[in-house]
């Protein structure tokens, strides 16, 4: 039998919460990540689930996503530690059967709850869930330095933000066509930024929250990660182009519509 250790999806949340770390877009215990998974991903492992998993209560109501289960990083866990002690900073958990709390199942073994943005993380997952036919299974936080520097200098409009990105690197209008979504600076962790932050989530993939950070989400970790780190190379050749007295030439519109014909990708209306 395989320990859940060795599943591939704590094995996937090993690597992608190492690799944000790295990058430095996860100092202490900042930033959090939750995967969605289905029936078939933990069947294998239910009989090493705790049998007197205890609940934890939810402040928001996620009943449309009772009964799923999730994994995702604890809340206070520094991201650092997690390959060292997965199953001290992880939690396997389940949404109760009325939407109003989770069981723990697996992880968090020396006790804690799931990170404190989880409320934000499913309201989020319920959002992406109906807008990408199910296919949205992570939802991804961390803090990108150069994206939160060009908060302070940018106008927090999502035309500007999301037309000054695409600019930067070629690659990005293919990798987030739909555009970034703009959240105001808000006290992280409480109901009204998960509302405000599913609310953008329904026509992006990317959200930014002011002088903090972004969530992004996508069908895998890896695709998550990859969203992040296209977006934080597009900020920091921004910073430097900002930096170097600003842009003497760029990528114009007609480039742009080329560009989208050639990948067969739709630009997000009211940018270009």
């Amino acid at each position: 039998m395989t320990a859940i250790l060795e599943s591939w999806f704590v094995k996937g949340m090993v690597k992608a919460t190492h690799d944000l770390w790295l990058k430095g877009w996860d100092e202490r215990n900042g930033g959090n990540v939750s995967f969605r998974l289905l029936d078939s991903d933990v069947e294998p492992f239910k009989s090493q689930f705790n049998p007197n998993p205890r609940h934890e209560k939810l402040t928001q109501d996620v009943s449309a996503v009772a009964g799923q289960y999730f994994i995702v990083t604890g809340s206070g866990k520094f991201f650092r530690n997690v390959i060292l002690d997965p199953e001290d900073t992880l939690a396997l958990i389940q949404v109760d059967e009325q939407g109003k709390g989770y069981y723990v199942l697996w992880g968090l073994k020396n006790g804690g709850v799931a990170t404190s943005e989880l409320a934000s993380h499913l309201q989020s997952h319920i959002v992406r869930i109906k807008k990408s036919n199910g296919q949205d299974r992570v939802i991804m936080h961390c803090h990108p330095t150069n994206l939160i520097a060009l908060t302070y200098v940018l106008p927090l409009d999502e035309v500007t933000f999301t037309r000054e990105l695409w600019e930067m690197s070629t690659e990005s209008l293919v990798v987030f066509p739909d555009g970034v979504g703009v959240l105001p600076w808000m006290v992280p962790g409480i109901d009204e930024i998960g509302y405000a932050t599913a609310e953008k989530m329904a026509k992006h993939t990317v959200v930014i929250w002011a002088f903090h950070g972004i969530f992004a989400t996508a069908p895998s970790l890896d695709e998550a990660f990859g969203l992040i780190d296209v977006v934080e190379k597009s900020s920091e050749i921004s910073v430097k182009v900002i930096s170097m007295g600003g842009k003497k030439q760029t990528i114009t519109t007609e480039n742009f519509h080329a560009l989208a014909k050639r990948f067969g990708v739709v630009p997000i209306q009211g940018v270009l």
